[in-house]
C-alpha cells in the first residue's frame, strides 16, 4: 500500500542538490558497492578515450550484454580512431550490423574523420570539444571524460534518471525541461572529485542492476537508506514520465527478384530507415499485399516487369516505433532492363552477401534464402 507521501512531495519538488550528509553516504556506499560489485566488460580493463567512446556509443539503447561481443570484434578491426576514420562507411556498418540503430555507427564514423582532421587523430580532452563531435551529446562527453580521464562531470541518461528520481523523490514528468534540469542539478552534486568516473559507473550499474523498472531490488541496493522511494514506497511510481512508447504496427512485402543467379539488392538512401544497409526490394502495402500492387512498384522503383508469388514466409520483428510484419514474395518471371541511373541497386550473388551490410530482417530473408530454394523450388 502507497504511504502518505504527500508532505515528502512538497519537499523535494523543489529539490536540486543532495545535502552534504546524502552527497556523502551515496558516493561512499556506492564507490564501495561498485568495488566488489562492478561486472567485467572489455572497455574497463583497458580504459582510453578511443575505446570507452566506442562503448558508450554501442551502449546507447542497447543491453551491456549485447554489446560485449560486437564491441571486442569492432575494436580488432578498428583499434584506434586513425583505422577507423580511413575505413568506408560500408566496412563500417559491416562491423556494426546487428546492433541496431545504424545512425550512430554512421556518426561515430563521421566523428573519427572529425578527430583526425582538426584534432591530429588525438581524441579530444575538451568538454566543449567532445560535445561539438557527431553524435556526442551532454550525457556522452560526461561519461566519456570522467571514465578515461577522471574529469569531474556528471552525467544524466535512463538508468541514472531513474536512480537519481528515486533517490530525490522526483515527482515531476522527467520528459519535461524543468525535471531535466533538476534531475541534472542532483547528478552535478553528487559528482565524486577524486572518481568521478567509477561513481558515474556505479550509478548506471545500480539503476541496470538493481534499481530496474519493474522489479527493483531494494533489499540489495546500498544506498536505500537513503532513498525517498524507498521509505515512502514509491519505487514503481517513480520516475514518472507522460511519454508512453506506442509501437505502429505496419505491413511490409520483400522481393526476390533473381536474374543469372544473382539476386536484387538495394542500399538504402539517407533520410531512410537503415540508410546505408543494404535490403531486398522491400515496400510499404497494405494487410493483403495485393499482387498487382506490388508488381507496379517493383516497375516503379527499378524499371523490371515482374510476376510474383508468396512464398509463405513471413516474419514480426519491432524497429524503434514501428511493429512490422514483413512477408516475402518471389519474382517467378522477370522482363526488362535495371535503369542505369540507380546506382544504389544491383545483382548481387547470394553467396556475396557477406560483403554487403544489411538490415536485421535483409540479412534474416539472405539467410533464409537457401531453405525458401530448397522448399518451394525456387528459381529451377
Amino acid at each position: 500500500m502507497r504511504g502518505d507521501s504527500r508532505p515528502v512531495q512538497c519537499c523535494v519538488a523543489r529539490m536540486t542538490k543532495y545535502n552534504a550528509s546524502i552527497q556523502s553516504t551515496l558516493r561512499q556506499n556506492l564507490l564501495d558497492w561498485f568495488d566488489s560489485h562492478q561486472r567485467e566488460m572489455p572497455w574497463r580493463s583497458e580504459k582510453s578515450l578511443y575505446r570507452v567512446w566506442v562503448s558508450e556509443i554501442m551502449l546507447q539503447q542497447t543491453q551491456v550484454v549485447t554489446v560485449i561481443p560486437y564491441f571486442e570484434r569492432f575494436l580488432e578491426r578498428f583499434p584506434d580512431v586513425e583505422s577507423l576514420a580511413e575505413a568506408d562507411e560500408a566496412t563500417v556498418l559491416t562491423f556494426w550490423e546487428g546492433l541496431g540503430y545504424y545512425r550512430r555507427a554512421r556518426l561515430l564514423h563521421q566523428a573519427a574523420k572529425t578527430i583526425v582532421s582538426d584534432f591530429g587523430g588525438q581524441f579530444p580532452k575538451s568538454f566543449d570539444a567532445v560535445l561539438g563531435l557527431p553524435g556526442i551529446g551532454r550525457y556522452t562527453a560526461g561519461a566519456i571524460l570522467s571514465i578515461a580521464d577522471n574529469q569531474p562531470l556528471p552525467i544524466l541518461e535512463g538508468n541514472t534518471i531513474r536512480v537519481h528520481a528515486r533517490l530525490a523523490g522526483v515527482t515531476g514528468d522527467v520528459q519535461k525541461s524543468g525535471t531535466q534540469k533538476s534531475l541534472w542539478s542532483l547528478a552535478t552534486s553528487v559528482v565524486d572529485p577524486e572518481r568521478p568516473g567509477d561513481l558515474n559507473q556505479a550509478l548506471m550499474e545500480l539503476g541496470s542492476e538493481v534499481c530496474t523498472p519493474k522489479k527493483p531490488q531494494c533489499g540489495s541496493c546500498p544506498v536505500h537508506g537513503v532513498c525517498n522511494a524507498f521509505q515512502t514506497k514509491r519505487q514503481l511510481e517513480l520516475p514518472y514520465s507522460s511519454k508512453k512508447i506506442r509501437l505502429t504496427p505496419i505491413n511490409e512485402s520483400v522481393i526476390l527478384i533473381q536474374r543469372r543467379g544473382k539476386f536484387l539488392l538495394r542500399q538504402c538512401l539517407d533520410g531512410e530507415r537503415w540508410a546505408g544497409l543494404w535490403d531486398f526490394p522491400r515496400f510499404q502495402t497494405d494487410e493483403d499485399g495485393l499482387h498487382s500492387d506490388l508488381e507496379a512498384m517493383v516497375h516503379a522503383s527499378t524499371g523490371l516487369s515482374v510476376e510474383i508469388r508468396d512464398t509463405g514466409w513471413s516474419t514480426r520483428h519491432g524497429v524503434t516505433r514501428f511493429k512490422i510484419h514483413l512477408r516475402c514474395w518471389v519474382a517467378e518471371k522477370v522482363q526488362g532492363r535495371l535503369r542505369k541511373t540507380q546506382e544504389n541497386i544491383q545483382w548481387v550473388d547470394r553467396h556475396k552477401f557477406e560483403d554487403f551490410p544489411m538490415s536485421v530482417t535483409g540479412r534474416k530473408v539472405a539467410t533464409e534464402l537457401d531453405s525458401l530454394i530448397t522448399s518451394q523450388a525456387l528459381f529451377p
